[in-house]
């Protein structure tokens, strides 16, 4: 006795298991793709907490610089002080691949993908000597699509460096720049 089978019937078994395949791929690069739910808030002050119905979008590291100038003090006749002038820095994810940049005035964030955001600032908090405070800031609109858009509340955490200068800033050296290394990690959330 003949079996006739057509060439349809004889791909089944291996469209199905092409299927199975495709799905147990997908399912193994959501749970190897950075975990969202391991950044965690508990540690930080309450003053630069995301409020509830916000979820983590996106997690990255800033590497940089920060520009001081020797400035007058505001409303301070004869007295100088070292003025922040604005951030330069690269983000990269958590594997370490560049995906964006920060920098400013305005401070703005800028993914590869060419979206891009400033914000205002909500509130800060010591972080330890030597370093940047911590930062919550409110997301503006972002202009074009990617990666920014629909971000809500931007976190500056895990602060290495970047505060002014030790060196001197007297009327005799008005108008010099010092530029000071920084790390910092910037978390995006959006709209849970």
């Amino acid at each position: 006795m003949t079996i006739h089978t057509s060439p349809i019937s004889r791909l089944l078994p291996l469209a199905g298991a092409i299927a199975a395949a495709v799905l147990l791929s997908a399912c193994g690069s959501m749970m190897s793709s950075p975990s969202k739910s391991m950044y965690s808030q508990d540690s930080l002050p309450d003053s630069i907490k995301v409020p509830a119905g916000n979820k983590v979008a996106m997690e990255t590291v800033g590497v940089g610089e920060i520009t001081y100038e020797c400035r007058d003090k505001a409303n301070m006749p004869g007295q100088t002080e070292w003025v922040f002038v604005g951030p330069k820095a690269v983000l990269n994810d958590r594997s370490g691949k560049q995906v964006g940049t920060y920098y400013g005035p305005p401070a703005t964030w800028e993914s590869n993908d060419g979206s891009k955001l400033t914000a205002t600032q909500l509130a800060v908090a010591p972080s330890g000597a030597g370093n940047l405070p911590y930062q919550l800031v409110k997301a503006n609109p972002a202009m074009g699509s990617g990666a920014m858009t629909g971000v809500t509340f931007i976190q500056r955490v895990a602060l290495k460096g970047g505060v002014a200068p030790a060196a001197a800033c007297t009327t005799a050296n008005k108008g010099e720049r010092q530029i000071v290394k920084y790390q910092a990690d910037y978390i995006f959330w959006k709209a849970a």
